[in-house]
């Protein structure tokens, strides 16, 4: 696999939008975590409303991969559940395994993603900020 087939046009794109960079005042809930193997590091920070995420905000230091990850999540995630949350990791894996169905409704911008299931080394980078939010949302439900 080249880096043009895995470093497509449209996550490039994803990747510089950065939906929901920066801090976010108030935030109930918040988690760093790092990928050790090739050393991204994505942080979140929640503010729920009932059991929705009412606002988020990330900061990564790393690949375009985990910049277009978070990136994602930043423009998809605000008014899910941690539930949703579970279930667009899980959609997520399953497009990276390469054994899930399509990628439709609220989660079909993941299949952006596609190309990464031919580089399994790097399905971390991808789902780290997925990992961090969910040990936001943790925190924030307390």
């Amino acid at each position: 696999m080249s880096a043009e087939d895995l470093y497509h046009e449209a996550l490039v794109r994803l990747a510089r939008a950065a939906r929901g960079a920066g801090r976010l005042e108030g935030a109930a809930g918040a988690a760093t975590l790092d990928n050790p193997l090739c050393g991204d590091r994505a942080s979140f920070q929640v503010r729920l409303a009932g059991d929705r995420i009412e606002a988020l905000a990330h900061q990564v230091r790393g690949c375009v991969l985990c910049e277009a990850s978070a990136s994602f999540l930043g423009g998809a995630a605000p008014g899910w559940t941690g539930a949703e949350v579970e279930a667009a990791r899980g959609a997520l894996e399953a497009l990276l395994a390469g054994g899930g169905p399509a990628v439709v409704g609220p989660f079909g911008g993941l299949s952006v993603f596609a190309p990464v299931r031919a580089a399994p080394s790097r399905h971390g980078c991808v789902l780290l900020p997925f990992d961090a939010l969910r040990a936001a949302l943790a925190e924030a439900k307390g």
